[in-house]
């Protein structure tokens, strides 16, 4: 006998969530925040769960996600294991390089920048481990082969270091650090919460049965799209039943197969940290960089907790077309004649046409890059239209435009 109830539509939850009046603008953040995160890439690998489904008191969607809502857990102390998968090809190392240097915004070069180093975690498997004691205290280190890299935030300091180069990035806030540069999502919650803003009329909730994470018992919440065209599948929250804390996300595309993202916790403990584990002193002979001494980031570039379609509304010349899942950002690069392609670009040219696949429509000819999750239109005028929707979806919106 399942001990749970299910709720097509959380209307009554979404009234009550104090974020509801930036509901509208929210719509498509799930959508654009991928787009955002896929073309610079973005995502998380199997977190270890474990066996046994726990006998829980029934709880319905709508109480589930008034619970993560009203979840207010101060300190914890965890490791991460976090991944994706795309679908890229293998591009022997590129991709990597790629998407590195594309976070790395300031220009100062420091291999420390947390803007820089975070976007790490769009490619390949990682661990994390992170602490937390209040809003003014936080720690989270990148695990690597022989090194690690660390970015702390304590009090009006946020430090960024990686052991490897032996460099430091420091920066101050007037707020306690609340202002510094967003950095990619890094555990379950970050994740869940994004996603949570997009839960509307074009979405299904439901309550799954339950599970363990990292020890900890857990109610399973399963969001999937009504909308026909998006490509994501569904997506798995698992609730920690006495927190409402997120312990594990796990999104799937409609295509099947592995999981495009999941993170989840392998350990967790809600005690306090240690005072000392938040302290930090450049070591001797490490270059430090200040952040006043870097050029600044991009004015759209959307602050920390921030909603992601907030940061975008200032960016040059980018609309969102349609509403939830289906939602399609669009751009005009002001350059003609689309990408290089064949001798037109050389080796990389080459490369890039094998990747697409080329379409036409009223709006003239294009091509699509597709990947398992997001697909992103290049018409030969040079407009760019990309979500997480079929390429049908992407004409149809291109054509839309015309």
């Amino acid at each position: 006998m399942a001990p749970y109830e299910s709720d097509d539509t959380v209307g009554a939850a979404r009234d009550e969530n104090p974020r509801s009046g930036r509901r509208k603008a929210a719509r498509y953040a799930v959508p654009v925040a991928v787009v955002g995160v896929a073309a610079a890439t973005i995502g998380l690998v199997p977190a270890l769960a474990d066996s046994g489904d726990p006998d829980l008191p029934k709880i319905s969607a709508q109480q589930l996600i008034e619970k993560i809502a009203k979840s207010d857990v101060q300190q914890l102390s965890g490791t991460v294991k976090i991944s994706t998968d795309l679908g890229l090809p293998n591009l022997g190392g590129l991709e990597s390089s790629l998407v590195s240097g594309a976070g790395q915004g300031s220009g100062d070069g420091s291999s420390a920048d947390p803007q820089a180093k975070l976007t790490e975690l769009v490619s390949g498997t990682h661990t994390l481990r992170v602490a937390a004691d209040g809003p003014d205290r936080q720690k989270l280190s990148l695990l690597e082969s022989g090194a690690e890299y660390s970015l702390i935030h304590d009090g009006k300091d946020v430090w960024g270091y990686d052991s490897k180069s032996n460099e430091v990035y420091h920066s101050t806030a007037a707020d306690s650090g609340k202002e510094h540069r967003a950095e990619p999502p890094a555990t379950p919650k970050d994740f869940a919460d994004e996603i949570l803003k997009s839960v509307d009329d074009t979405t299904s909730v439901t309550v799954d049965g339950t599970a363990q994470v990292a020890g900890r018992d857990a109610y399973k919440l399963l969001i999937q799209p009504k909308q026909g065209d998006s490509t994501v599948g569904a997506i798995s929250i698992a609730v920690d039943a006495k927190t409402g804390l997120p312990l594990k996300f796990t999104l799937t595309p409609k295509s099947g197969g592995a999981a495009v993202v999941d993170a989840g916790f392998t350990r967790v403990s809600f005690a306090r940290p240690a005072a000392s584990t938040f302290d930090f002193t450049p070591p001797k002979g490490a270059k430090v960089t200040e952040e006043k001494d870097a050029a600044k980031a991009p004015e759209h570039t959307p602050k920390h907790g921030e909603d992601f379609t907030e940061g975008l509304k200032g960016a040059d010349g980018l609309n969102v077309l349609g509403e939830g899942w289906t939602s399609v950002a669009t751009f005009d690069t002001g350059t003609e004649g689309g990408l290089p392609t064949g001798s037109q670009g050389g080796d990389l040219g080459g490369f890039l046409g094998s990747l697409g696949d080329q379409v036409s429509g009223k709006f003239g000819k294009g091509t699509v890059f597709s990947t398992r999750l997001v697909n992103a239109l290049i018409t030969d005028d040079g407009k760019v239209y990309a979500g997480a929707v079929t390429k049908d979806a992407l004409v149809k919106a291109a054509d839309a435009g015309k």
